[in-house]
């Protein structure tokens, strides 16, 4: 479950410390607007544009959704509004723009008024309480965005909480013996790979000299063979490091990360499929066999929701960018609509020349109608998605659009509907995963076969070769990108 921030009354007891400011506060609460009417502006607006934008808001809305969201207001700032990233000048205006704030807050609200603030985007996240705080900020010139990023918006929605769907999952399955067959020294070649010529395209690159970068729920400790087994059979010489960005606090000012370790399940199944080694054990083996693998636990679960998750994954993103051996960020996580401080991460991510996929959206009960999600909606990114085996029909849980660049065949159609092979969150054990998420990892694996054959192209020329060796190049079609992937076409 994700964390639910601390109730309006109690913020504001905490905070309130002169009766003027009480009377203030308690008047302004009476004006709020609710969570069901600022989700209602939101699904409306996803409906229409497919997408949503906080500063296409009026104030009292974006006042409203902060005063849900633990007082919490995230500021974009800078020179210009494409300058995302620091420099000398946006340091100042750092500074003029918490001062700024803090004039026109209560003075019972000015201790602690500065939460958060990145050391390489132009990003603050500050507590903000007044509604004419929210007026100044957007009139500022300087400020590139402003979003209520304590606000959960499917948190707050009850048929999202009932839904239960967060792609987290700890099964262990026997594996259909239709489902893969056997390559040496005894590992196991999910359908999914020969249908895209990855075992042909080993004969060319395995993925050795590439890292690939996961952002996801971490990376279990339980499965050896993603662990101190990772160089094993034909796999070898590479490394896997985890880390962790994701704070488990229902309290914003925590700074209590959580470790690397997966609670979910979902990041576990995505390291495997683009990375599982080739062994003699019986198991799925993953794309690209001989890459190294960075895992970052970002997020409890594939939506970034809460305040916590929107800086783990952006904090992540910063991280990996900075890392001359990270190639390829494989991200089977997204968000019904944009996040600032995400879409500046992955904007000074792609500026240091790094191939960022993302999944285009899986359904859960409450999303049917949603298109591309975010970040798989931004031009920076890689957007895939899954479809049927041998046919160009989405899978029944899979978005798709314009904003499509590739497909992976990751469902099948001989009557059994079962998914992608992998390995199971618990030691020598295999499951099923399927969905956009899946066809994302597998294309990262991809990617990272094409960059290892070429280690001196850059992301386009890899991009290029990966688009020149799917059905539909040099067209693309409406809904389905460049389609499917000849993976031994691309590394040839």
């Amino acid at each position: 479950m994700k964390k639910i921030f601390l109730s309006l009354a109690i913020v504001l007891t905490m905070v309130s410390c002169s009766n003027d400011d009480e009377s203030l506060e308690v008047k302004q609460v009476q004006d709020l607007l609710t969570q069901k009417e600022i989700n209602a502006k939101i699904n409306t607006s996803l409906q229409e544009t497919g997408d949503f934008n906080w500063m296409s808001q009026d104030a009292h809305t974006i006042w409203s959704a902060v005063n849900h969201g633990d007082n919490i207001l995230t500021i974009g700032y800078g020179t210009s509004k494409n300058n995302y990233a620091r420099s000398e000048e946006s340091i100042n205006i750092k500074d003029e723009l918490i001062d700024l704030v803090k004039s026109f807050e209560p003075v019972s609200a000015k201790g602690n008024a500065e939460l958060y603030a990145n050391e390489d985007i132009n990003v603050i996240d500050i507590r903000v309480t007044n509604k004419e705080t929210i007026n100044v900020l957007l009139k500022d010139t300087r400020v590139r965005y402003i979003e209520p990023s304590g606000y959960n918006f499917l948190e707050s929605d009850a048929q999202a909480k009932s839904s239960g769907s967060s792609g987290c999952g700890y099964s262990s399955v026997a594996l259909n013996t239709n489902d893969y067959r056997t390559v040496s020294p005894g590992a196991r070649l999910p359908w999914s790979f020969d249908a895209h010529n990855i075992s042909q395209a080993w004969s060319y690159s395995t993925g050795s000299g590439v890292t690939v970068a996961v952002i996801d729920s971490g990376l279990s400790p339980e499965q050896r063979w993603m662990n101190q087994y990772f160089n094993d059979g034909y796999s070898s010489g590479r490394t896997v490091q985890k880390y962790g960005t994701f704070v488990d606090s229902w309290w914003a000012w925590s700074n209590n990360y959580d470790g690397v370790n997966d609670k979910c399940g979902h990041g576990t199944s995505m390291a495997s499929v683009a990375t599982a080694p080739r062994n003699n054990d019986n198991l799925p083996v993953g794309v690209a066999y001989n890459s190294s693998l960075v895992t970052y636990r970002a997020v409890e679960n594939v939506v970034i929701d809460d305040y916590h998750e929107k800086r783990g994954v952006s904090e992540a993103l910063i991280a990996l960018a900075k890392r001359s051996d990270v190639k390829v960020i494989s991200m089977s996580i997204g968000s019904p609509f944009s996040i600032g401080n995400v879409s500046d991460a992955v904007k000074y991510a792609y500026s240091r020349g790094k191939m960022i996929l993302a999944a285009g959206g899986t359904s859960t009960s409450f999303t049917t109608w949603y298109g591309v999600i975010f970040p798989a909606s931004m031009s920076e990114t890689v957007a895939v998605t899954g479809v049927k085996e041998g046919q160009y029909s989405k899978c029944d849980v899979c978005h798709t659009g314009s904003k499509i660049d590739f497909t992976v065949q990751m469902q099948r159609t001989n009557g059994t509907d079962n998914k992608v092979p992998v390995l199971s969150y618990y030691n020598g054990q295999a499951n099923y995963v399927g969905g956009s998420s899946v066809a994302t990892a597998t294309t990262a694996g991809i990617a990272a076969l094409v960059w290892a054959k070429h280690p001196s192209w850059s992301r386009n020329q890899v991009l290029q070769k990966m688009k020149e060796s799917a059905d539909f190049y040099p067209n693309k079609h409406s809904e389905f990108g460049y389609g499917n992937i000849d993976a031994l076409k691309a590394v040839q």
